[in-house]
């Protein structure tokens, strides 16, 4: 099992690697696997982009976020040029209907409330939004409806199936089960990456309105006896 400051130097060269990120602006500190986040960064995607490389990293169990949206220019972004920029991106969302979508743009603060149809339309809204100028922090409390009609079994057989030709995921560790629109998934993972891309398989199967999360991240044991 890693110890904290082998977890703190690999997240640190993770960073690193990033070329968008510049790294000598985040503090990383580790606590009992807990990976908190530290300093600033002159857009909101930047923030997305560093937890995804975080969790990339075997041993992490979770991440506490404190990093601070700060431009380098000081052009004022308004918050009604923010909403018109993020209504302009709602309105080129073809599989989403605009008038179901509310949009509260304080501070730089985007709220988004309202019904989408499918998963992947509230995450794709989320990640065009993050690449608005002048965006520091977005609440995304979109609510997914469907119409599609939901079969336990067939939901099960072709979850299991996208999991089985995922070469990040270990489907056979996976137990899925599903009632009346709601997927529950069991089992153990190595990490937090494949704990994360199982969901999102998950999520994506027809009629899925909840994704109920319960995989353990085990790391798995190195025989150090050969």
């Amino acid at each position: 099992m890693k110890t904290d400051l082998e977890i703190q130097n690999n997240v640190i060269e993770e960073l690193k690697w990033e070329s968008f990120l510049k790294s000598s602006d985040i503090g990383v500190s580790v606590i009992d696997g807990v990976v908190t986040l530290t300093g600033f960064v002159d857009s909101y995607s930047k923030i997305r982009l560093a937890e995804s490389v975080v969790f990339r990293i075997v041993g992490v169990k979770a991440i506490a976020e404190d990093i601070i949206v700060r431009f380098d220019t000081d052009e004022k972004i308004s918050d009604s040029e923010i909403a018109e920029a993020v209504d302009n991106v709602l309105k080129f969302q073809t599989h989403s209907n605009r008038e179901n979508i509310k949009v509260k743009v304080e501070d730089g603060w985007v709220t988004l409330t309202g019904e989408v149809n499918l998963f992947y339309e509230k995450k794709t809204i989320r990640k065009l939004i993050e690449n608005i100028k002048g965006v520091k922090a977005i609440s995304n409390q979109l609510i997914i409806t469907t119409k599609a009609s939901f079969d336990p079994k067939k939901i099960k057989s072709a979850i299991m199936a996208a999991f089985h030709r995922s070469a990040t995921i270990e489907a056979n560790s996976i137990i899925v089960s599903g009632l009346k629109n709601k997927v529950i998934l069991r089992g153990v993972v190595h990490s937090n990456a494949e704990k994360q891309e199982a969901e999102r398989v998950a999520w994506n199967a027809p009629g899925i309105l909840e994704v109920d999360n319960r995989l353990e991240v085990v790391l798995p044991v190195i025989d150090l006896t050969h």
